[in-house]
């Protein structure tokens, strides 16, 4: 099986087998093991549910997925070069060229780097799709294919498909004004417009639900502002940038040539193997003047300003270069070009140009700076001296390779090429996987501790529903997502995208929840307020006894387990209100404030104000290890007697003297209804995003049911968007006779895949062809078959 580091390991692992068990069981709706609970399909339709290579998963045991990744990460590169490979074969006469440019694509330093983001290779694998279908539409006149790869792209990942949709749009501006053979018309125009509705429409049975949960993320509001939209507030990012065209990439995390950045998990990398930018700088002198020129230098620009750059990003303040992978397609398409004209000169000077960028940016390696004593020191300014070393090797080992490859006949030359790209990337790949990977601790955690781990005596007394909790308070911290391979819920959480009430839960307590929910120990209100049960740390020789209300339990797993003697079941309820002037005096209490009264708005007070209380100002806000355990008590007296989870909602059951309102450490979300004693309640969104419900006196059976929001709505409209597209291919059948499409396609196929200088007058006999289809579809619909098959001559 293969362990990696990092988010590959806490992500990637734990997601692939825990959305794998969901799907086959059937628990599609709510999802109790994402955070503090999240809608299923909104979580995961960006890290996997639009993936086809995850649905290839479903049919094998639970066991076995994890170590379906490897294999599926093969087959994830072998389909990125495969679609680059039909998209480069349209610039170049010799297959050879785009087959070479495929492995330049699927194993560039971005794809190498992603996969520490291994949900990221799906985009990589796909996009060239997108192009394809663009190139088919304006030069071979397909139409119906442009609709279908918006569709699928839309569903792969609709983050990075926000930044597709920018790239395309320049694409098409580009070529539209400096391409002849795209011929852009009015009907061309409003024709493309219609697709890429249709095919955004198709996708709509994923992208509606994911849309709606990620418009509750708080996270979307945060813009890049004044001079932080213009420049980088990080000088050393420019040369990052610069720097990764010629170099392969520092891996996730550990920054090594600029290590002051800020881009520790931003995916900047702009590296062909083999190659870099030899290709590139070639045919940027041969054709100083051509559309992937322009479109490339436009790509550079954008990745240079900030508020550009984040639009890829939708416009996310934080720095991320995840498009990357668009321009180096185009780098690609530059190289093959080159190579294939082999120009000496031209590639020679792009052999010089790139040798002169890996030189300037290696200064960095030894370049002074000022010691801590005020001395003079040289070469360290780089973190890992030993890593720059091998990756200067690799890049000057590919300059040199180029360097004789391109001295060779050109009959003779895409055989040796294939064979020394494939060793560079052999070599880099090895070489940036064994800086992350190797790591004997990390791979029994993931493998031992949690794959194959277990509890026996926690599952021995337990029958009801917790949380538990992981040790992350100082040098001291848990794997991220452990329990999510136990499939447990927790408090620890990583993960991006979860439900907005999440969000606004934490903010209320003053916590910071960015990508991942990590509260430290020292809130211990938020433990009793969230059903934790029990606290797991790493095995220590002595055991914690400074974590407030919790008793040592047992070892297991090679984790120490300790009870938390304030636990208190899911479902309670309160007797006092809180207001916001008793939050604001809290300060940094208020999760301990909330174990004495739910918050509410002015509007539910009034509405409550006939069971519930203002809080009384002798009751002290329960700091103290006493004072929790004695707030503890009052809300487990007023617990719930059963709370049971099934995959559609959970189902509770109460007693009361007088109506109460009950409250629930599940994250409120639109698509929860509820039902007391069979009939529909209004649910309230209390305490900064939790829920809660009125229930009146005696025995109640209090039942919430999940629906996804938009799920129903998004599956008809990806049903009507395949109809309407069957319509308008039979319409287009009708009005566009194919032999005219067919005569075209053929036609200007063949005079776009020659060189210029082979046909004389280029654009007059384009624009003959092009006269000649439109000649075609103006006859009379019986004399197409005629043009098509000639009749044959009597006299041969």
């Amino acid at each position: 099986m293969f362990v990696y580091y990092g988010d590959y390991n806490v992500q990637q692992i734990p997601f692939y087998q825990m959305c794998h068990d969901m799907i086959r069981s059937g628990e599609i709706g709510w999802n109790w093991y994402t955070d503090l609970g999240s809608n299923f399909i909104g979580s995961y339709a960006f890290y996997l549910l639009g993936s086809p290579f995850f649905w290839l998963t479903i049919p094998f045991p639970s066991d076995v997925v994890p170590y379906l990744l490897a294999p599926l990460m093969i087959l994830k590169l072998a389909v990125a070069a495969v679609t680059s490979f039909g998209y480069l074969k349209r610039f170049v006469k010799n297959p050879g060229y785009a087959m070479l440019g495929g492995l330049m694509y699927a194993f560039s330093g971005y794809s190498i780097y992603n996969i520490f983001f291994n949900h990221f290779h799906e985009v990589i694998a796909f996009f060239p799709l997108l192009l394809i279908a663009m190139e088919e539409f304006f030069v071979e006149e397909r139409r119906g294919t442009f609709a279908l790869a918006v569709g699928l792209l839309a569903v792969v990942n609709y983050y990075f498909f926000f930044g597709e949709v920018i790239f395309a749009v320049l694409y098409f501006v580009v070529c539209a004004f400096t391409r002849k053979e795209y011929r852009v018309t009015v009907k061309k125009f409003l024709l493309l417009g219609l697709e890429s509705v249709i095919g955004l429409l198709m996708a709509m049975c994923l992208l509606f639900p994911a849309i709606q949960m990620v418009l509750s993320n708080p996270r979307l509001d945060n813009w890049l502002l004044g001079w932080s939209g213009l420049f980088y507030g990080n000088e050393q990012r420019y040369g990052l940038i610069l720097s990764s065209l010629f170099f392969p990439p520092d891996v996730p995390a550990y920054p090594n040539m600029f290590p002051d950045s800020n881009a520790k998990w931003s995916s900047v990398s702009l590296f062909l193997p083999m190659f870099s930018t030899v290709g590139v700088i070639a045919w940027f002198k041969l054709h100083p003047k051509s559309w992937l020129k322009k479109l490339l230098m436009i790509s550079l620009f954008i990745a240079l300003v900030p508020i550009l750059n984040s639009a890829f990003s939708m416009f996310n303040s934080a720095y991320y270069a995840r498009w990357f992978y668009m321009p180096l397609l185009l780098m690609a398409a530059a190289t093959v070009q080159a190579l294939e004209q082999a120009d000496a000169e031209a590639l020679g000077s792009g052999i010089r140009w790139t040798l002169f960028g890996v030189l300037c940016f290696s200064v960095v390696a030894i370049f002074p700076k000022s010691g801590e004593d005020g001395e003079i020191v040289f070469g360290q300014l780089i973190e890992y001296p030993e890593r720059f070393v091998a990756y200067l090797a690799i890049v000057l080992a590919g300059l040199l390779m180029v360097s004789l490859l391109i001295k060779m006949p050109k009959r003779k030359f895409i055989r040796p090429a294939a064979g020394c790209l494939s060793l560079l990337i052999c070599t880099t790949s090895i070489v940036m996987l064994a800086i992350g990977k190797g790591n004997a601790t990390t791979v029994h955690r993931v493998i031992d501790m949690g794959l194959n781990g277990s509890f026996e005596t926690i599952a021995a007394e337990n029958d009801d529903v917790y949380r538990i909790d992981m040790y992350n308070s100082g040098d001291t911290r848990c794997m991220d997502n452990f329990p999510m391979y136990w499939q447990i819920p927790t408090i620890q959480s990583f993960h991006s995208v979860v439900s907005g009430s999440i969000f606004t839960f934490y903010d209320l307590l003053g916590i910071d929840r960015n990508v991942a929910s990590r509260p430290d120990i020292s809130y211990s209100g938020l433990r009793i307020l969230t059903s934790c049960k029990y606290l797991l740390t790493y095995v220590e020789e002595e055991k914690y006894e400074d974590i407030p209300g919790h008793t040592y339990l047992t070892t297991e797993n090679d984790l120490d387990i300790y009870t938390n003697d304030n636990y208190v079941p899911m479902g309670f309820a309160y007797s006092f209100y809180l207001t916001d002037e008793d939050i604001e005096e809290a300060g940094d209490d208020v999760d301990c404030l909330l174990l004495n009264g739910v918050y509410l708005t002015d509007e539910q007070i009034e509405k409550y104000d006939d069971i519930l209380f203002p809080l009384p100002d002798a009751l002290p806000i329960p700091t103290t290890e006493e004072q929790l355990s004695q707030a503890a008590a009052r809300l487990r007296a007023n617990s719930c007697d059963s709370f049971v989870r099934d995959k559609t909602g959970f189902t509770a059951s109460f007693t009361a003297e007088a109506d109460r309102l009950v409250f629930f450490s599940v994250p409120w979300d639109s698509g929860w209804s509820a039902t007391v004693n069979g009939e529909p309640v209004e649910i309230e969104n209390v305490s900064g995003g939790m829920m809660a419900v009125r229930v009146p006196a005696g025995t109640s059976e209090i039942r919430f049911n999940y629906r996804t929001p938009g799920l129903m709505a998004g599956c008809l409209m990806t049903l009507g968007a395949f109809i309407l597209w069957g319509i308008y291919l039979l319409l287009i059948r009708r009005f566009i006779p194919r032999s005219a499409l067919l005569f075209a396609r053929r036609n200007r196929h063949g005079a776009l895949s020659c060189k210029i200088d082979e046909i004389p007058l280029e654009g007059a006999y384009i624009r003959t062809i092009l006269s000649e289809a439109d000649h075609l579809r103006s006859r009379p619909r019986h004399l197409h078959r005629k043009t098509e098959t000639p009749p044959e001559d009597d006299t041969t």
